[in-house]
């Protein structure tokens, strides 16, 4: 809590949501994205369920992708939890990954709280492998994501995209 910001119950109660798989638990209610912000009050951080989504939003989806990045406000900074499905030369894989989205046109005071706020919240999240820090509009394409999941050389596809 470097910044003073906390960390709300919700968002350790999201985390777990979309860590771990729940016996009995319909697949189509299964969070994809949970998207993170600073309160308005600018004393925690809560889950922004507006632009969160579950399996069953992104069904009919041709470019799940884009829909998750599309879920990112353009002037805002955000903290993002990604259940990212992506295929490797050996096997069908999903990994949980981190997003600071802290875009160019973003405040400079919001992206200080966001950055400096990062390191608590990460610490509250244990497990995470991989994280994506997305500044520019080059780091929000696809590829950009193919590289920190291993690189043309590894994966097939994302998402059911062939890269």
């Amino acid at each position: 809590m470097a910044s003073g910001v906390a960390i709300s119950d919700e968002v350790i109660e999201h985390y777990t949501q979309i860590r771990t798989r729940r016996q009995g638990c319909e697949e189509k209610e299964r969070l994809k994205l949970v998207v993170m912000r600073i309160s308005d009050d600018h004393k925690s951080i809560i889950v922004d369920d507006r632009s969160s989504l579950k399996i069953k939003d992104i069904e009919q989806e041709h470019n799940v992708f884009k829909k998750v990045i599309s879920m990112l406000p353009e002037k805002e900074c955000r903290y993002a939890l990604y259940d990212c499905t992506y295929e490797t030369k050996e096997s069908l894989k999903e990994d949980l990954i981190f997003i600071m989205w802290a875009p160019e046109d973003a405040p400079l005071k919001s992206k200080m709280v966001y950055a400096s706020s990062k390191g608590a919240l990460r610490a509250k999240l244990p497990g995470l492998k991989r994280e994506w820090q997305v500044n520019d509009p080059a780091d929000k394409e696809l590829s950009a994501l193919i590289e920190k999941l291993g690189g043309r050389g590894t994966l097939k596809s994302i998402e059911g995209i062939d890269v």
